[in-house]
């Protein structure tokens, strides 16, 4: 019954082209049936006036008294050399990095925009860039050239003050990002609003990652792929080795406040006033609070907010996302109603996102660890350099500072192994950025920007090498990829 539902309706629809969704009744043996038809534009078509570009798909045929009736849409497949799961810090300067060695790439990213905690937090720092005791620089390549381009250092530049600079503007950087995607024309496929959802596994590969979107569920093929999610998803869902450590660090979500008029008293009577709203019980904890003025004069840039929880929780994230709202409002108020410097100010935003310091972390081929950092260890597939403190955040209050006392070890710049980014189990699967194969005190290190953007381009760059070669990602010599990234002036700058 429902084929010959299908040829009565088809021509109906026919009749009314322009209709995309379109409820029709039917006399049919005497009964009357509710069908209900959607019109779907094939993948390469755009006008819908033509017969020829659309599908009609029947879903269900129902007497009136249920109309009950759903939807099926054809899935969208994509194959791929490279596929880059996040595109934060880590999944830009993969993806570019993959692009600019010749391999057909695709990134995926949840958000509207790039740049991860740069743009989704609004984090304007260049965390990793330089070693903190000389400002010599240890991280060059596509990070550097991303810092350049934001107008923060100079082509010759050796050394760079403060360590950690600065960008203007998280909303400029959000349209470098774009441009230098773009740049690379059909090489790249940049799909936003887009979130890896599953994976399958096939012969130590992985053989297909699903993603959703607007279309829907899609359908993704690639012969390497990179996890760049931060919380380590796609290790998670492919079953390879993983680990998470209790507590996890706390998240944070920034903030910014306008028209505050800056005086020498404005930290310490801020930092007074979020204790006495501590005490009052109207905020659970914070720390510092970090006050900066790096956007402009008037405008104060906040990092201070403090939620625990678990952001690989669907459930827990958005908690952290409502408390860390309700936590930087209690200290807006808190400023504006004592402070002097706040009295005429007003709240101009938080960051899309919470801040996610830590959640799972890849077990992969070698493991990164606080001795490693420490002792300076030497690795001939060294692919980065790291220089960051440990900068590990507890789950309670901290005044003035980020970290407990006695903690924060700053050391020497350091290696980080391309082995450190290659899983277990799985052949074709790499993982950059903080979820990378390091422990909890080595990644409070290796987890910042800089050194995220310097692992994404290792990444990419060896995805595109497995491609070319005809090989996969683990069974690549690490040595070799170093060789590659310096030959393209990226690599480990550990040595002055």
């Amino acid at each position: 019954m429902q084929r010959e539902l299908f040829r009565t309706a088809s021509s109906v629809v026919m009749d009314t082209k322009r209709w995309r969704n379109c409820h029709i009744q039917l006399d049919l043996q005497s009964r009357l049936y509710a069908l209900t038809l959607h019109c779907i534009r094939l993948q390469n078509c755009a006008n819908w006036d033509s017969l020829a570009t659309v599908r009609f798909v029947l879903i269900s045929a129902s007497p009136l008294s249920e109309r009950v009736c759903s939807m099926s849409i054809e899935r969208k497949k994509y194959q791929v050399d490279v596929l880059v799961c996040g595109g934060g810090c880590a999944g830009i300067v993969a993806a570019i990095a993959a692009s600019r060695n010749n391999a057909k790439t695709l990134l995926l990213e949840r958000a509207g925009f790039s740049g991860g905690i740069i743009t989704t937090v609004g984090l304007p720092y260049f965390d990793g860039i330089a070693e903190k005791k000389t400002g010599r620089i240890v991280v060059r390549g596509i990070p550097f050239e991303l810092l350049l381009k934001m107008g923060r250092t100079s082509p010759n530049a050796t050394h760079i003050k403060p360590h950690n600079p600065t960008i203007n503007s998280t909303e400029r950087f959000k349209v470098l990002a774009d441009q230098l995607l773009e740049s690379h024309g059909e090489q790249i496929q940049v799909l936003y609003h887009t979130t890896a959802c599953e994976v399958r596994t096939k012969n130590s590969r992985v053989s297909k990652v699903f993603a959703a979107n607007k279309d829907g569920l899609i359908e993704i093929e690639a012969k390497q792929v990179i996890d760049c999610t931060g919380d380590g998803d796609i290790a998670a869902w492919a079953e390879v080795p993983i680990e998470k450590t209790e507590p996890l660090m706390p998240m944070t979500l920034h903030f910014r406040i306008g028209n505050v008029r800056q005086n020498p008293e404005l930290r310490t009577k801020a930092r007074e006033a979020l204790v006495h709203a501590e005490k009052a019980g109207k905020l659970p904890m914070f720390y510092g609070p970090g006050i900066i003025f790096c956007f402009a004069k008037d405008e104060a840039y906040i990092h201070a907010v403090r939620v625990s929880g678990d952001a690989t929780n669907a459930e827990d994230l958005s908690r952290a996302e409502v408390q860390g709202r309700s936590d930087a409002w209690t200290m807006f108020e808190a400023w504006k109603n004592s402070v002097p410097g706040f009295e005429d100010s007003y709240f101009i935003s938080c960051g899309p996102y919470i801040g996610i310091r830590e959640t799972r972390r890849l077990v992969g081929q070698y493991v990164l660890t606080e001795q490693d950092i420490k002792s300076r260890k030497s690795f001939d597939d060294a692919i980065a350099t790291g220089c960051w403190y440990m900068d590990r955040h507890p789950n309670h209050t901290t005044i003035g500072t980020a970290n407990d006392a006695g903690t924060g070890y700053q050391p020497a710049p350091y290696d980080i192994p391309y082995r450190a980014l290659v899983a277990r189990k799985v052949d074709n699967l790499l993982v950059a950025g903080r979820c990378h194969s390091a422990t909890a005190a080595a990644a409070s290190s290796t987890r910042v920007t800089v050194t995220a953007m310097a692992m994404g381009q290792a990444a990419g760059t060896a995805a595109a090498m497995a491609v070319k070669s005809n090989t996969s990602v683990a069974a690549l010599d690490g040595v070799d990829v170093r060789e590659q990234l310096t030959a393209q002036g990226a690599g480990p700058f550990t040595q002055g």
